[in-house]
């Protein structure tokens, strides 16, 4: 089986999301974080919370529809990955 590699990246609206490494297309999340909040936590403060905010958000849907990770953003196996998406989004 192949191994799907999640990355997280900053959009250029200044959004933070999380996609397939491999994939280019729709992300799987997107954070934007309103202006206030941006006056009160800096550009690379804001990549770390996203970071936390995403791997909890991983976990807690991994934990609801029974889908078991193999570690913190690690590597997932493509079909444990399609099964979480799919059980998450509809």
């Amino acid at each position: 089986m192949s191994s799907s590699f999640l990355e997280i990246i900053e959009l250029d609206d200044g959004e933070i999301a999380l996609r397939r490494a491999d994939q280019e297309n729709e992300p799987l999340v997107n954070i934007r974080f309103a202006d206030l909040t941006k006056t009160y936590i800096d550009k690379e403060s804001r990549l770390e919370v996203a970071k936390v905010m995403i791997q909890a958000g991983i976990q807690a849907a991994a934990h609801i529809t029974g889908v078991e990770l193999r570690g913190e953003l690690s590597p997932l196996d493509e079909d444990d990955l399609d099964q979480l998406v799919e059980k998450v989004v509809h």
